[in-house]
């Protein structure tokens, strides 16, 4: 029974997909982190199921791009878009770290959000757009969507904390942090072996690209809000998928251009 409720708690706080809501407890959060990337699962069989639906039907690429970049959204409720753009409005005010974390608490939406968010989609439909979705591809990038997740799991369990209240608070203090940086570590490893294993170049590429934007995640939260949030954990989720899907088209585009044989 536990086992699934921490499902169910993982899948009810990051994702938009419908679940029993069970009462939050030291049990069934103790491995809740561990459940997280089970939501990029759902995302990456989205992904094939749409992108095999469009080429049946013959649709133009501008549709098939379109809903790639809205299956991750309607998956996931947007809830890392809201941390990516409370992010963006806090690192854009170049505040002391103390003003930055008011900042991220406060609910209304700015300039710099605004402009970010829109930057953000207009990158990622375009990537969705030209990306060419073969067997490989398409794989990779659903084994991207784990990754990311698991690093995002294994990040709370490991970083230092900006403060002692909020969601990424909550969880990293219910976790077994010992366990689940050991179970999130292997399975972003294994991930990462099996995207370079079946995807060459370009798995690598996309691996190599979620390494470092969870580097620069550290960075950041560490130097300009003195460690991570829930917000922060959005902002660095959205971050890893348009960085990871940028490497794979970069390599196909150089693939394409007989730069690898």
């Amino acid at each position: 029974m536990t086992f699934f409720e921490t499902i169910a708690v993982a899948v009810a706080m990051f994702s938009a997909i419908p679940c029993p809501q069970p009462v939050w407890s030291q049990k069934n959060m103790r491995y809740s982190l561990c459940a997280f990337p089970l939501i990029g699962v759902v995302c990456g069989l989205a992904f094939w199921g749409w992108t095999a639906l469009m080429y049946a039907a013959a649709a133009p690429d501008l549709l098939r791009g379109a809903g790639l970049c809205l299956i991750p959204v309607l998956v996931t409720g947007g809830i890392h878009l809201d941390g990516y753009a409370d992010t963006s409005d806090a690192l854009a005010s170049y505040a002391p770290p103390e003003k930055k974390r008011e900042i991220l608490q406060d609910p209304r939406c700015g300039a710099f959000a605004v402009i970010r968010l829109c930057t953000w989609f207009v990158a990622y439909f375009a990537l969705c757009t030209c990306v060419r979705w073969d067997n490989r591809a398409l794989l990779c990038m659903g084994l991207a969507f784990v990754l990311e997740r698991c690093l995002s799991g294994f990040a709370i369990a490991t970083f230092p904390m900006a403060k002692n209240t909020g969601l990424a608070h909550t969880f990293a203090a219910a976790a077994d942090k010992t366990k689940v940086r050991w179970i999130l570590a292997v399975a972003a490893v294994l991930l990462a072996a099996v995207m370079v294993f079946v995807g060459r170049f370009q798995g690598g590429a996309m691996v190599l690209a979620a390494a470092w934007i969870l580097w620069r995640y550290y960075r950041v939260s560490k130097k300009q809000f003195g460690g991570i949030t829930g917000d922060l954990a959005g902002w660095f989720v959205q971050r890893a998928e348009l960085w990871m899907m940028g490497a794979l088209l970069a390599v196909q585009l150089m693939e394409g251009m007989k730069w690898f044989s």
